[in-house]
């Protein structure tokens, strides 16, 4: 994910609850995350605020927040071939700790770049936001760069119990510095709060019902906003999604299953394609045997920096979220084992949102404060300790380090907020597109995701990487329609790869 722009957009006045905002032009956004803006598009930015605990109460009766509000930053797009609008499209990009922000600027830029059709941009303002503790919206800024360093890098499969009782300390330490920092206020950064600022989002922009992109975690964001505002709701697409249902252990073993079934298929294609994947014929055992070596004797950048079994683990994270990403890894698992990590670290530094100078965004302070004050079920150490040698045999690559990642909730302060898990009874149909190849939201979330709506439609695309839209011309024309003239595609519709 590509580094948050700095925050010149947050400068003026935001604007009250319930208050129209004024809107200002903001070029500077595009130039400073892409250095120029896309043509025949207009930036403009604005603010709102926001209730920080959208339950209220006064007095005695008053929880954490209660008066007070966060300012939510806004970015829309318009293009000056704009016609027969139909309102706003507004789009998150997931995380949780995404900027909706940057991904308005992203998609801006036109299908030929990976952004949205023409025939969107045409027809609607887009509307990206920063969700309440995300980049310029009242941001959550708790973990040093040397903790998130620490993390990023240490072993992913800890096996010993000291090597254990350090990852613990340093995810107390962790907790405890953002506890000390917000209090009993690190509740208001949940999931149900920032659906919310949604509603709140779509009356500031002026439209009488909710046109919707969400993709990954956005897609929870969605199915909440939906289950609290189904007579609001015009259309949503809700790409990569998850299913609410899944508890933190569930929703933790579900990506070890998906990231092994992603792997197996690089290892696959690996093997069939020796002549562009350096570690045919076998990928998986090239990389199990990088990350053991990074163990015992990490390769050294020029500047210092120490490739170790964590970090290599992150690359082949981040390479996973894109079938381009493949090809990538097997050069960086080439160049690691000739002696050169600088492609390891950045596809590693690119899923850690970590730049040249060592510096980090906000996306994994935001990440956990949303996560942990979502859930209820915080699992015992011992309890992950049995997890983490379960997994290690049912999903050797990825299983132990999604069980041990659940320490981070398990000694994170302060309660929780969990968002609902019903039915959007009253809200029209909804677009649920799942990729079966996806690592980090299985596919197996995007039926469930659509049955636990009851209006839910799933589109399916057979392809590889972490969401579908706007991939191909199947999954385009689809949602599309779906988007401009509410036509629902055909129930079991499935897009081929390519």
């Amino acid at each position: 994910m590509p580094a948050f722009a700095p925050r010149s957009d947050t400068e003026g006045e935001a604007a009250a609850p319930g208050a129209t905002p004024t809107w200002r032009a903001c070029p500077e956004v595009p130039r400073e995350l892409v250095r120029r803006s896309a043509p025949g598009m207009r930036y403009e930015c604005a603010r709102i605020k926001v209730p920080r605990d959208w339950a209220g109460g006064s007095g005695a009766t008053a929880g954490p927040g209660a008066g007070e509000t966060f300012e939510i930053a806004l970015l829309r797009v318009r293009s000056d071939k704009q016609r027969n609008r139909i309102g706003s499209l507004l789009v998150n990009p997931g995380g949780p700790g995404g900027s909706g922000v940057d991904t308005a600027v992203y998609l801006s830029f036109g299908e030929q770049f990976g952004g949205l059709p023409d025939t969107i941009l045409d027809r609607f303002d887009i509307v990206g936001f920063d969700p309440r503790g995300v980049a310029r919206s009242s941001p959550v800024e708790c973990i040093p760069d040397a903790d998130l360093d620490a993390s990023f890098g240490y072993d992913p499969d800890p096996r010993s119990q000291e090597s254990f009782d350090g990852f613990v300390a340093l995810s107390k330490r962790i907790g405890q510095g953002c506890g000390d920092k917000y209090g009993n206020q690190l509740p208001l950064y949940s999931t149900e709060q920032a659906a919310r600022d949604m509603d709140a989002i779509r009356a500031a922009v002026g439209d009488d019902k909710l046109t919707y992109l969400g993709y990954s975690y956005g897609t929870l964001l969605g199915a909440t906003y939906a289950q609290l505002f189904p007579q609001r709701v015009r259309a949503l697409v809700l790409d990569g999604a998850v299913d609410p249902r899944q508890g933190l252990i569930a929703g933790s073993e579900s990506q070890a299953k998906g990231f092994e079934r992603a792997f197996g298929n690089l290892h696959r294609w690996c093997a069939a394609n020796a002549a562009r994947c350096p570690l045919a014929p076998d990928a998986r055992a090239a990389v199990t045997s990088a990350i053991d070596k990074a163990r015992v004797s990490p390769v050294r950048a020029a500047d210092g920096r120490e490739a170790t079994a964590g970090w290599v683990f992150y690359a082949v994270i981040s390479s996973l979220y894109t079938e381009s990403g493949w090809q990538e890894l097997a050069r960086a698992i080439n160049r690691l084992e000739e002696g050169n990590p600088d492609d390891v670290f950045r596809l590693a530094d690119a899923y850690a949102d970590r730049d040249d100078n060592g510096h980090y965004t906000n996306l994994f302070d935001a990440n956990m404060a949303v996560n942990c004050a979502d859930e209820e079920e915080r699992p015992s150490l011992d309890r992950i300790r049995q997890l983490q040698s379960q997994w290690r045999q049912q999903y050797p690559l990825f299983g132990p380090a999604l069980a041990v990642g659940l320490v981070s909730c398990t000694e994170w302060p302060g309660g929780s907020d969990p968002f609902p898990t019903g039915r959007a009874d009253g809200a029209p149909p909804i677009l649920v597109v799942g990729t079966t190849g996806d690592p980090a939201t299985p596919y197996e979330q995007t039926p469930a995701l659509a049955e636990m709506l009851g209006v839910g439609r799933v589109l399916t695309w057979e392809g590889e990487g972490h969401t579908a839209y706007p991939q191909t011309a199947c999954i385009t024309q689809a949602v599309d329609a779906y988007l401009i003239d509410l036509t629902v595609p055909v129930e079991g519709k499935r897009c081929p790869a390519r």
